[in-house]
């Protein structure tokens, strides 16, 4: 098994709306777990990456739901 403390790459391009979170690996293959949402895999498909697509709209759900759980505390 791999360490889990790989180095992670979490990052936000906001001019093209994409929301990236990745390890190193090189990738072998990528799937569409759904619409604007891929998995990146390795060679032994181990995911390395997910790219979320018009992440602003895909992420506004989740943000929300954290928000209202911050003002309630």
């Amino acid at each position: 098994m791999k360490n889990r403390r790989q180095k992670k790459v979490v990052h936000y391009d906001q001019e093209s709306d994409i929301f990236y979170i990745g390890m190193k690996g090189e990738e072998e293959e990528y799937v569409e777990v759904a619409p604007g949402v891929g998995v990146e895999l390795d060679a032994n498909g181990a995911v390395i990456g997910i790219e979320i697509l018009n992440a602003s709209e895909v992420l506004k759900p989740i943000a929300q739901t954290f928000l209202k759980k911050a003002a309630v505390a």
